[in-house]
């Protein structure tokens, strides 16, 4: 018995790893819901220009509702999305959504 291992402690926060450059940006987007990718890639923008800076960007695309199916698929298509050419608008809407 005397060579058991003792019982790994689990980590309360995950470690996004050292390509991340602002972990406590990153960790408030995974806990948002936001995948992997996303939450390191604003988090470096963060990191890079300044929190405020990142907070700036957006609010000049039309929303997803306003937009044709058309329009979506191709937005889609953009970000390969698989499955795209047979979902109706509002999938197309919460695909884009939850990329």
């Amino acid at each position: 018995m005397a060579d058991q291992k003792p019982a790994k402690k689990t980590a309360k926060k995950r470690d996004p790893g050292p390509s991340v450059k602002d972990p406590e940006v990153y960790e408030a987007l995974r806990d948002e819901g936001a995948s992997k990718e996303k939450a390191a890639r604003i988090a470096n923008a963060a990191a890079a220009q300044g929190r405020s800076k990142v907070g700036e960007r957006g609010g000049e695309a039309a929303d997803y509702e306003d937009r044709t199916v058309a329009e979506l698929r191709k937005r889609a298509a953009e970000l390969d999305i698989e499955g795209r050419s047979s979902m109706t608008k509002a999938q197309l809407v919460d695909a884009l959504r939850h990329h």
